[in-house]
Formats: structure tokens, C-alpha cells, sequence
């Protein structure tokens, strides 16, 4: 039997593969290959324009990725393509495209690639938070059992308020459209030829629960043609770990493995990361700091927490209950204030000194004592994911004075993603969901400032795991259970996770100064998140209009 597989990540920007042996788990080979089109937030590539709180991907960008990055990092690993057993691939979630019967994207239609509606709409896209407040409010008027799984609430950036927009604004699309499916799912189809759809983003992000999704009954409530969705979701509902297929001989073409190759079912990015940190095992929470921040864990029982994404049963790993919760901006965050509110001055001192613009604002701003810029954040830039899931909130600073500097408000939002997370951690305890262990994978946690501000806010050790394709070796592990190496991906992880490059704890002063700003986070967030203030919500409304 060969010695390898290929993970592949789909993230937000780029696709990302990596080649791992099986028996190690050691990464020897990556590629990366930036998404020519990225996120379509403002114009359509033909030059449409697209409105306010809109994020599309390109499919044909997707594609890209199998024959650039693949044979990349195959090339860059050193080995025999025939030595490699299996693939396996995760993708952002929920992040949907209608197609046809037989996989073609309704965007790669001439007829149809001018019409919005008619692209994938990436995780990011919350142009539907409408249609989730009245699938919330029929559920709970219903009393739905399966609402209290998804913390009360229902997501704009979930399967069901994304289909309804499509078919209240554009139904030529919604009823034109065969398939509606997660790319993770579509990419696998591409890959082995046979239509698969992972349990994961159908519970987490599609709210089947239970063996089965809302009814055609419910779904009818909201608009009558809406019931029409229901078998443009079928397909065979596979296990995190399963085999999908084998690679049909045009995919081996593209990816220069062998045609037959295992190919594992599709994942959710920050779902197969768990396998990948070694934290499948209940009370271990992962923190994947990226573009925005999943929060994963798994435990034995299913309990019911306010503001949660999802729990749903084998939704990370068989045999026990999955759970999800995030933030919606947090590198994003970050990378807005780089892009549209730093002054120039900055960027040019930081080539001056050689260092990357964020290193010398953490330079700038690490020694300041905690408080000591007088700011508070709300990291709402995107709208809030847990535990208030309403995008239709937005970013909040408040105690800005003329002599607040660049590297003081920088801090400020770095607190404010960490205050979050506290926010969740906080929720799922209270819920009685134990955390024990938390362990931090991403992008993000080449930030050693911001490591140390979330140890010191969540007066936790933090564990940093030292991978940096986290998912896409998560997804590695997927291919190796779906080639046979391992029975199962707990079993697997235990053998091919990333090691510990180092962990956190947090400072006993720093965590007690924190302590005070976090509850005037807590004031802030519940006055304009829980109906203290509607400013937030007019001022969108306002925007909307105008």
C-alpha cells in the first residue's frame, strides 16, 4: 500500500494541498494557489454590480486549485504520485452554489452569468439576514424541535435563508437550479464523478437534524414554492472519514494521481481541523483564527446552548455530538483596519524597519498596560456569528480621544476578537458543556501578541498547534481513514495530528486588568446587541435605503 495522501483547504482567498505521510502524519510537500477572482463583494467578474452585504466565489477558481496546487505540492514533496492512496478536501461553510443535474455550476451558464443569484454564495454573504429572521420566527412560533440545536436562532449565512433569498429575488435561478450543494461537496463530485453530501454541513449548516430537514410543511409557511428545495438537497449522506469514490480518469488527469485514487467525502474547513490539533476528544475546544473564528468541540451528550452555530450528532466525529460556534470578522477585522483606516506613515515605517505592518503595530502596542489606550471594541464588523447571530449589527469603538494613536486601536480590536471568544466559551459552560482544553490553529497565530492577549482575556493555557495547513492536513487525515489506513479519524488523528508548538498561559495581573474591560464588553455588547439600542440596526437600515 502507498505511504501518502493529498489534503486540500478551500479557504476564503486560496486553495491550499498539502502531502502527508500516513503513518507520521508529517506534512512533506505544499502548494498554495490564490483564488484568481477571490471574494466578489462588489462587482461580478463580468462587471455587474452586487449589493450592499454580498460575497460570491467563482467556481472556475475552485477548479484551479486541482491542477495548480496538487501537482505543486506533489512536485514539492519529492514522491512517486503512485505512492499516494487517498484525497480528501474541506471548503468554508456554508457556501453554496446551484448547479445542474450533472454538477455544472448555473454561473459557467451564458444565460445565467450576468444574474447574482446564479453564483456560489460564499460563507461570508449575510444579504439574507432577513430571510433568517423570519425562518427564526416561524420556527420558535412553531416550536420546531429542532431550533433549540442551532441556539434559538437561524444564520443569513446558512443553507436555508440563502435559498430563500435566491427564490424571492431571483425564482427563475432558484427553480433553474437541479442541485443545490456545499462546495466542499461539489469539488468531491468534480473529483470522483459520484454526488455525495457530508453529514457535517447538512447538520451544521443545513438543519437536518434527526435524520431528516425541516418539512415541506414549514418550508411551505415561508413561501409556498419553497418545498421544491427539499429534493435538490438528495444525495448519499456520508460520515465525516467516508470514501466517496475513486478519481475518475479526467481527475487523475488534472491532479497527476492515479485514476481509482480514494477520495474522502467533503468537510467544513474548521471540522476537519479538529482531527488535525489532535481535539476530538470531548471537552478539547479549537479555536481556528482565521479570515473569521470557528469554534469546535465535541462532547458525549447534546445540550442546548443560546447563541450556538449547531450541535449535531457525528457532525466532527462518529459517535459523539459535534458542536459549533464562531465569530464572523476577526482576521478580516484586522486586515479592514490595514487596508482603510491605518495611515500611510505606518507602512512606511514598517519597510523602513523591515517588518510586516502588523508586527510593528504589535510592537507599538505591546508593552501598554491593559486599559491604558481608554478603548473598547465590538468585533461586529461583520455582524456577530455567537452568540447573538444577527448580521445586521456592525462594528462599535468607543473612547477615542485626540490623542488616541494608530497602535492603540489596533489593540483595541485585538482585545475585541479575544472578549468575544470569552463570550462563547462563557456561553457553552453555562450551558454546562465543559471546556477543558482549548488549542488554537490558523493563520492567526503567527500573532504572538494576539496569542497572548486571548491566554490572558480567557485566563486559560492556550495551545498553538505547528502546522501551517491546518485544515488541509485535517483533510489528509480524512483521506487516510477513506483509503483504509485507520478504522476511524479519532483513530487517525491520534496517529497524524500536529504536534504543540508551543502554549500560552495566561499572566495573573494582566488576566485580572482583563477582567474589568471584559465586563464593560459585556455592558457594551448587551446594550447594542440584546435590545438596549436599535442604533445599530436603524444605521443598516439607513445604508440599505440610501
Amino acid at each position: 500500500m502507498g505511504r501518502y495522501v493529498v489534503g486540500l483547504d478551500f479557504g476564503t482567498l486560496s486553495g491550499r494541498a498539502v502531502v502527508v505521510d500516513v503513518a507520521t502524519g508529517a506534512e512533506l510537500g505544499s502548494a498554495v494557489h490564490e483564488y484568481p477572482n477571490g471574494v466578489l463583494t462588489e462587482r461580478l467578474p463580468d462587471g455587474g454590480p452586487l449589493p450592499p452585504d454580498w460575497a460570491l466565489q467563482d467556481p472556475a477558481d475552485h477548479r484551479e486549485v486541482l491542477w495548480k496546487a496538487v501537482p505543486a505540492a506533489v512536485g514539492a514533496a519529492g514522491i512517486d504520485p503512485a505512492d499516494v492512496v487517498g484525497v480528501g478536501l474541506d471548503a468554508t461553510s456554508c457556501t453554496l452554489l446551484p448547479t445542474r443535474a450533472d454538477g455544472t455550476p448555473l454561473a459557467q451558464l451564458t444565460v445565467l452569468r450576468e444574474r447574482p443569484h446564479a453564483w456560489p454564495k460564499l460563507w461570508k454573504h449575510h444579504a439574507a439576514q432577513r430571510q433568517a429572521d423570519r425562518i427564526t420566527a416561524l420556527a420558535a412560533g412553531r416550536g420546531e424541535s429542532w431550533l433549540p440545536r442551532y441556539g434559538g436562532r437561524v444564520s443569513a449565512e446558512w443553507q436555508l435563508a440563502k435559498t430563500l433569498q435566491v427564490l424571492e429575488e431571483d425564482p427563475e435561478v432558484f427553480h433553474r437550479a437541479e442541485r443545490w450543494i456545499e462546495t466542499a461537496d461539489w469539488l468531491v463530485w468534480q473529483l470522483c464523478g459520484r454526488l455525495t453530501r457530508n453529514a457535517s454541513a447538512a447538520g451544521f449548516k443545513g438543519l437536518r437534524q434527526d435524520g431528516r430537514y425541516p418539512t415541506s410543511d414549514f418550508l411551505a409557511a415561508l413561501h409556498p414554492e419553497l418545498p421544491a428545495l427539499l429534493p435538490k438537497l438528495d444525495g448519499p449522506l456520508l460520515a465525516p472519514g467516508s470514501r466517496a469514490g475513486g478519481l475518475t480518469a479526467q481527475a487523475a488527469r488534472w491532479t497527476g494521481l492515479p485514476e481509482g485514487t480514494a477520495v474522502a467525502v467533503g468537510g467544513i474547513d474548521a471540522h476537519v481541523t479538529a482531527a488535525a490539533a489532535g481535539a476530538v476528544e470531548p471537552g478539547r475546544m479549537l479555536a481556528v483564527l482565521g479570515t473569521s473564528t470557528c469554534l469546535i468541540m465535541n462532547a458525549d451528550s447534546c445540550r442546548e446552548v443560546p447563541g450556538v452555530c449547531g450541535v449535531v450528532e457525528g457532525g466532527v466525529t462518529a459517535g459523539r455530538w459535534g458542536y459549533e460556534a464562531g465569530q464572523s470578522g476577526v482576521g478580516d477585522i484586522f486586515a479592514w483596519y490595514l487596508d482603510r483606516a491605518l495611515p500611510a506613515g505606518y507602512a512606511e515605517e514598517a519597510r523602513r524597519r523591515g517588518v510586516p505592518v502588523p508586527a510593528l503595530l504589535d510592537a507599538l502596542a505591546a508593552d501598554q498596560p491593559v486599559g491604558g489606550h481608554g478603548l473598547l471594541a465590538l468585533d461586529w464588523h461583520s455582524g456577530n456569528r455567537s452568540v447573538l447571530m444577527d448580521h445586521e449589527l456592525s462594528g462599535v469603538l468607543v473612547g477615542l480621544t485626540l490623542a488616541t494613536r494608530p497602535e492603540e486601536i489596533w489593540r483595541a480590536l485585538l482585545e475585541a476578537t479575544a472578549f468575544g471568544a470569552r463570550t462563547v466559551v462563557e456561553a457553552f459552560e453555562a450551558a454546562g458543556v465543559r471546556v477543558d482544553e482549548l488549542t488554537a490553529a490558523g493563520g492567526l497565530t503567527a500573532n504572538r501578541l494576539l496569542l497572548r492577549v486571548y491566554a490572558d482575556v480567557l485566563r486559560r493555557p492556550l495551545h498553538v498547534v505547528d502546522t501551517a495547513h491546518p485544515a488541509a492536513l485535517g483533510s489528509a487525515i480524512q483521506a487516510a481513514v477513506a483509503a483504509g489506513a485507520y478504522p476511524d479519524v479519532a483513530t487517525a488523528s491520534a496517529a497524524m495530528a500536529a504536534p504543540r508548538r508551543e502554549t500560552w498561559y495566561p499572566d495573573p495581573t494582566r488576566a485580572a486588568a482583563y477582567d474589568e474591560l471584559y465586563a464593560e464588553y459585556r455592558a457594551l455588547h448587551d446594550h447594542f446587541g440584546r435590545g438596549g439600542s436599535e442604533v445599530l440596526h436603524r444605521l443598516r437600515a439607513l445604508r440599505r435605503r440610501a
